[in-house]
């Protein structure tokens, strides 16, 4: 049985992307191996949230997760902040890891670009802390999505550099987790901008009651539509047919290509449709977040059964470290 380990960033509700890209992967993944799920607040530090926002957007994704499919009878859930071990693996690994390589990742240069004011040595160091929430479990895989390989490469890096340089084999290089037969999932948002995401503001998000999806998919960027029968579509137009392949059936998806090949597509018809296909995705989910949000008994049992798994694994895995990078106690 392999270790597994994902978490996701406590910057708000979970969204179609998530899902499709992880979370609906995650019921069988738990069956077959020994899962380690966490909620990342400390990653969630670097876009500095507010901190009267902070625990609700952990209790969200938390709910959500559980809503999901996450059983915490079979995995192990829990919030990153309630496993001090990660911080100081972190503090470890960094000793190890170079500004020149942290600075040449795809996200920190995006960040850093649309966000000049607010580059800071977590945003920075985003890779050594992920490595570390990998590392502490000794993860043999890890289901990421497209946007994310550039870190899992660094961490298996890290795993490398430290095993090198004391000569020891404490890490594994962790793999990415992806079915027979799957591709890396990158689900595009609603403004044709690239992938769905918070900070784009172009989400559905789990949580979202029928009529506010019909609203958003409604006002997705459309065109004319096309001038010459086959022809190309742009990417904002390739995104709601890649959202269509998600949610929807391949007769539906046929058909609305074929009406795009013919010239005759219709894009009120094509979102009507979209709009109840993710209802009928996000509603079973939705109904049971909104059971478990106000069973705090039951938040409460899931995040300290969590917190003590996560430490118990975590814990060996920091004394050897710090055996081998030479502290000792007197």
């Amino acid at each position: 049985m392999e270790t597994v380990v994902s978490g996701i960033r406590s910057t708000g509700n979970l969204h179609l992307g998530n899902y499709y890209g992880a979370l609906r992967n995650f019921v069988k993944m738990q069956k077959e191996n020994n899962c380690f799920f966490f909620i990342a607040d400390y990653h969630s530090l670097t876009t500095h949230p507010d901190p009267k926002m902070l625990h609700g957007n952990v209790k969200n994704v938390l709910t959500e997760y559980l809503a999901a499919g996450i059983d915490p009878e079979i995995s192990t859930i829990y919030v990153q902040s309630d496993v001090p071990e990660v911080c100081e693996l972190y503090l470890l690994l960094n000793m190890h890891a170079y500004m020149g390589e942290l600075s040449k990742t795809a996200s920190f240069k995006d960040k850093a670009r649309k966000n000049p004011e607010n580059v800071n040595a977590g945003l920075l160091t985003y890779p050594t802390l992920m490595a570390a929430d990998i590392l502490m479990h000794n993860a043999d895989r890890v289901p990421v999505g497209k946007d994310q390989e550039q870190h899992l490469e660094m961490t298996r890096k890290f795993a490398r550099r430290f095993n090198n340089l004391y000569n020891v084999e404490l890490f594994k290089e962790p793999k990415v987790y992806v079915e027979e037969g799957q591709e890396l999932i990158k689900i595009p948002g609603l403004d044709g901008s690239g992938k769905m995401g918070k900070s784009e503001g172009n989400c559905i998000y789990l949580i979202d009651d029928p009529k506010t999806i019909e609203k958003k998919v409604k006002r997705a960027l459309t065109d004319e539509g096309p001038k010459a029968p086959n022809s190309e579509k742009p990417d904002y137009i390739e995104n709601l047919f890649t959202l269509l392949k998600v949610v929807s059936t391949q007769e539906v998806v046929d058909h609305f290509e074929e009406k795009w090949n013919t010239c005759e597509i219709r894009y009120g018809d094509l979102k009507k449709q979209l709009a109840e296909d993710m209802i009928k995705t996000t509603n079973p989910i939705r109904e049971r977040i909104i059971d478990i949000q106000n069973d705090e008994a039951y938040l409460h049992k899931v995040t300290k059964m969590g917190a003590e798994k996560a430490r118990e694994s975590a814990s060996k895995i920091v004394k050897e470290v710090r055996q081998i990078m030479g502290f000792k106690p007197f």
